[in-house]
């Protein structure tokens, strides 16, 4: 009998690796977000990543940080859909209460209002760079008040490959 393999990824280093694959999405020049939804069976109800909304050209609208604009028009921040509200909007689920949600960024305050709406029960992130912003202590504080558990995602390897070439390869 021929043992299973045992270098198979972890679930929160899957779901994860998913919400990064989904970053790639991104035409932000600076920052890349993904956002992977997961119900209470470990199977994937929504993906997301941070984005224009429908209809609205990638290469018509701005893509300046709050430092590069030269017009308050001119900001990323009024147009782009985070990889949260995106990952929600994609939902292919009845609802999401009591699912996870795996995101690379610590969500700000309007995602976390957006999470705590859809009836998500978890939050795992992986980075927390902006934690002492206040839109993020924010989101920090009605996470907790309405009971969402928050924790963040450290990885079992720092790189995680997609070999597209291996599933022709004889194992």
């Amino acid at each position: 009998m021929t043992a299973r393999r045992e270098d198979c990824l972890g679930w929160d280093d899957y779901f994860m690796g998913t919400a990064f694959l989904a970053a790639q999405r991104s035409k932000d020049p600076s920052t890349q977000v993904g956002a992977c939804i997961v119900n209470e069976d470990k199977r994937i109800v929504g993906v997301g990543y941070n984005g224009m909304p429908n209809g609205c050209s990638d290469d018509k609208m701005p893509w300046a940080g709050e430092e590069e604009a030269v017009n308050i028009l001119d900001k990323k921040k009024f147009y782009v859909c985070h990889a949260e509200l995106n990952a929600v909007l994609n939902k292919n689920s009845a609802d999401l209460k009591g699912c996870t949600i795996y995101v690379g960024l610590f969500p700000c305050n309007e995602c976390a209002k957006v999470i705590i709406q859809s009836g998500i029960t978890e939050v795992v992130f992986y980075s927390d760079k902006y934690h002492g912003e206040e839109e993020f202590q924010a989101s920090r504080k009605m996470l907790k008040m309405a009971g969402v558990n928050v924790r963040q995602h450290r990885p079992v390897n720092s790189t995680m490959v997609i070999d597209f070439s291996a599933v022709d390869r004889n194992v």
